[in-house]
């Protein structure tokens, strides 16, 4: 057996510290989740279709 066999998925490190949030569509109200290293990407409301306004987000969790 070799001493250098990861222990866990290669990359774990990358996700440790990754925050989940929860966003509102503005339309429709429909929650969707994204986490913190997909803000820069455009993401759409699964209900309406319309942008995600990611002021409507909070972390998940929160009240």
């Amino acid at each position: 057996m070799s001493e250098s066999t990861p222990q866990h998925c290669p990359g774990f490190q990358d996700f440790k510290t990754l925050k989940s949030f929860i966003c509102k569509c503005p339309e429709c109200g429909k929650e969707k989740e994204i986490f913190s290293d997909e803000f820069d990407k455009p993401h759409k409301c699964g209900g309406c279709g319309k942008d995600i306004d990611f002021n409507q987000c909070r972390l998940d969790g929160s009240t």
